[in-house]
């Protein structure tokens, strides 16, 4: 299902953000993956826009929204951006369900407004140090992407494997083939965002000490085949956030809102159920 009449914009920063709101009831803010759009969301969108107010914004340099703003160096930065979503639509409370990088801003802030952020859901996510191989390997990527100006169809057949468990592209041909050509499709215009906002993820600051602290409800849940965030991190977060709940997705790589909708959408409207 496309979202796009429920489509709206609004400037932060001199740049656009382009968001879906759809729904009525306490609000639910979501935050998609690198690479993705908020279409990533659609099956959640679907099923939780029957009792809640779905806000779901496009990353910047993602779907239809502008480039990254200049002054924006850190997930705290686009934290504050999506602070500023919630102040302009005046929503006072919400709960953030955030999946990888979503998951990151959105960690960073539940522990800037905790009187706001009801809980905090965060898929395939770890609010730690990226590892140092991980970000090397990473980072060599995003020098070739900035270097061709597009993503090279060797880095096509590079990616793509890193989001799916290992027998998407059998199973589900249509959305493992369909972010292949995602990838194809990026235009000069976005390499400048991606790039700065690949090295803004991997780069990040370790939040795990920090996030001990954190009062809201939490749900962690990663997918069993997530190579790119692991269940032992998750276990790191569980451990890290007292009275947090763990969960393992089966069947799941790193986009596990559209490997396993059904089991996810299952998990989300009971955790949410205990705590909106």
């Amino acid at each position: 299902m496309k979202f796009t009449s429920y489509k709206n914009r609004l400037t932060i920063e001199d740049k656009t953000l382009s968001y879906i709101d759809i729904g009525t009831g306490p609000v639910l803010l979501l935050g998609h993956s690198y690479l993705w759009d908020a279409q990533m969301w659609a099956p959640q969108i679907e099923a939780l826009s029957q009792q809640y107010r779905c806000i779901v914004p496009d990353l910047w340099g993602h779907g239809d929204s502008d480039p990254l703003p200049d002054n924006c160096r850190s997930l705290q930065h686009i934290a504050d951006h999506m602070l500023k979503l919630m102040d302009q639509l005046d929503i006072q409370e919400f709960s953030i369900i955030g999946l990888s990088v979503g998951g990151m801003w959105g960690a960073e802030l539940a522990l800037k407004v905790p009187k706001r952020v009801k809980s905090l859901a965060m898929l395939g996510c770890f609010v730690g140090f990226e590892p140092e191989v991980a970000r090397a390997k990473y980072y060599t990527m995003l020098d070739a992407i900035k270097e061709a100006q597009a993503v090279p169809e060797a880095l096509v057949e590079q990616i793509a494997p890193l989001f799916f468990a290992h027998n998407t592209e059998a199973n589900n041909p249509e959305i493992f083939n369909g972010f292949k050509e995602s990838l194809r499709q990026v235009k000069p215009e976005q390499i400048d965002t991606i790039c700065r906002l690949g090295k803004i993820i991997f780069g990040r600051r370790d939040t795990l000490e920090e996030i001990e602290s954190l009062n809201a409800p939490c749900l962690i849940m990663t997918g069993v085949e997530d190579t790119v965030r692991p269940v032992l991190e998750g276990y790191l977060m569980h451990d890290a956030i007292k009275g947090s709940e763990f969960i393992h997705i089966p069947q799941a790589g790193h986009i596990s809102t559209l490997e396993q909708a059904e089991f996810v959408n299952q998990h989300l409207c009971a955790f949410l159920s205990q705590h909106n």
